[in-house]
């Protein structure tokens, strides 16, 4: 069977029925914590209590608007790739106008969220990288439970979670990550603020690789997942963190990659392969390159988020 996708499309994300449902899961998941007689207390008595229990280095203060939130938590996801975040990718991210995020930008600068640096290079401070660290969590952590435990598709449980996130609260949040058995991923393999950091590979986007190349599926980008239809393509396709595929085509002209995967030729734009990304297996047997890659790469993050 083949499975083509040329261009991917964005498309405006509209709420999804169901939210009420979901939201009464998560309060039954806090039920369920009291009852079982668990040690600790779902409340804590005083603030102590619940910083007592934050994984070291992660934040849980949040005290901001929803829509401050949202943009913050864009800035992070955007930052996680191989490209400086500037007000235009911003905007095609978010689906807003341009003066919209210039607005947006200019509030949050004055409130000491962001700084905006050379050639309009947008970088979170330290209190706005607190804040959509702790985002990032609770949006991923809820694609994990909804994926997992729920069943919903990528498309649908990323929905959702961008719902339920913002009413999340932090005991619940913890509550949430022991009952999934504190992942260090997201479902499409992106990792979660506050958890045990995943394997380190050398991962490259997919538009890079070569033909006869067999890698594995690291992880999906945030960016792609702000794209419903590629976002359904890869799950339709079974492109999934951890899949091994070999790459069959690159056709520069034709702007597309095709890849064998599950004795099925998938094929798609290079614009969308960017946003998939791969390793070499072979790689893992030298000691040590892996490591000190995701580290360099981690550091240069770093230096996009932060000044």
């Amino acid at each position: 069977m083949l499975r083509v996708l040329l261009e991917p499309v964005i498309e405006r994300e509209v709420p999804r029925e169901g939210g009420d449902f979901l939201a009464d899961q998560l309060l039954l998941l806090g039920e369920r914590e009291v009852h079982r007689g668990l040690p600790d207390p779902l409340w804590p008595k005083n603030s102590t209590d619940l910083l007592a229990r934050e994984p070291r280095g992660y934040p849980r203060g949040v005290e901001t608007t929803h829509a401050i939130q949202d943009y913050l938590g864009a800035i992070y996801d955007l930052a996680g790739s191989d490209k400086p975040v500037i007000g235009a990718r911003l905007a095609r991210y978010m689906h807003l106008s341009a003066p919209s995020i210039t607005e947006a930008l200019r509030r949050m600068q004055r409130e000491g969220y962001v700084k905006v640096a050379g050639r309009k290079e947008i970088r979170l401070t330290t209190k706005g990288l607190d804040i959509a660290r702790t985002m990032a969590r609770r949006h991923r952590l809820l694609e994990r439970w909804l994926t997992d435990v729920l069943g919903l598709d990528w498309s649908r449980a990323h929905d959702e979670a961008h719902r339920l996130e913002h009413a999340l609260s932090p005991v619940v949040e913890e509550r949430l990550a022991e009952m999934l058995g504190m992942p260090s991923t997201c479902p499409h393999g992106n990792p979660i603020p506050g958890m045990p950091e995943p394997e380190a590979h050398n991962p490259i986007p997919l538009s890079q690789a070569t033909k006869g190349q067999a890698l594995v599926v690291e992880r999906i980008t945030e960016e792609a997942e702000a794209d419903r239809q590629l976002l359904n393509f890869l799950w339709e396709s079974g492109v999934r963190p951890g899949s091994r595929l070999t790459v069959s085509e690159v056709a520069p002209y034709a702007g597309t990659i095709s890849v064998l995967l599950d004795g099925r030729t998938v094929t798609m734009g290079l614009a969308a392969s960017h946003k998939i990304w791969v390793y070499d297996p072979q790689q893992l047997t030298l000691a040590g390159k892996p490591a000190r890659a995701r580290a360099t790469r981690k550091s240069a993050s770093a230096s996009r988020i932060k000044s």
